[in-house]
């Protein structure tokens, strides 16, 4: 059974991303992909926030404990990370992350 993602949940990630700018949603597989000028950077599923991360920025996400999502379909891990509370709860920190984030995503574009 796929879980629906709450509009207040994914209201409340919009606007503690509101000052990284402006972003876009699609839902696809039971969750939420955000995107920035077209490139997906961060998602929602399972009840949690997820941002991308490569080679630059997972060990942000590692100190806090954080490991890759695990895809039950792929059975294997995607290079997205929780974001902790922590970051969540600070517009300003998010907004460094989102950006780590976001560069990320574009470096796996190559």
């Amino acid at each position: 059974m796929i879980m629906a993602i709450s509009d207040k949940y994914l209201d409340y990630i919009i606007d503690q991303l509101s000052m990284f700018g402006e972003v876009e949603t699609k839902r696809m597989f039971g969750g939420i992909g955000i995107f920035r000028e077209g490139t997906m950077f961060a998602m929602i599923g399972k009840d949690r926030f997820r941002m991308r991360a490569d080679d630059q920025n997972r060990g942000d996400y590692e100190s806090y404990g954080m490991k890759a999502f695990m895809s039950t379909a792929k059975k294997k891990g995607l290079p997205y990370f929780e974001v902790p509370v922590e970051i969540l709860e600070h517009k300003d920190l998010l907004t460094k992350w989102a950006s780590e984030s976001y560069y990320a995503a574009l470096r796996g574009k190559k």
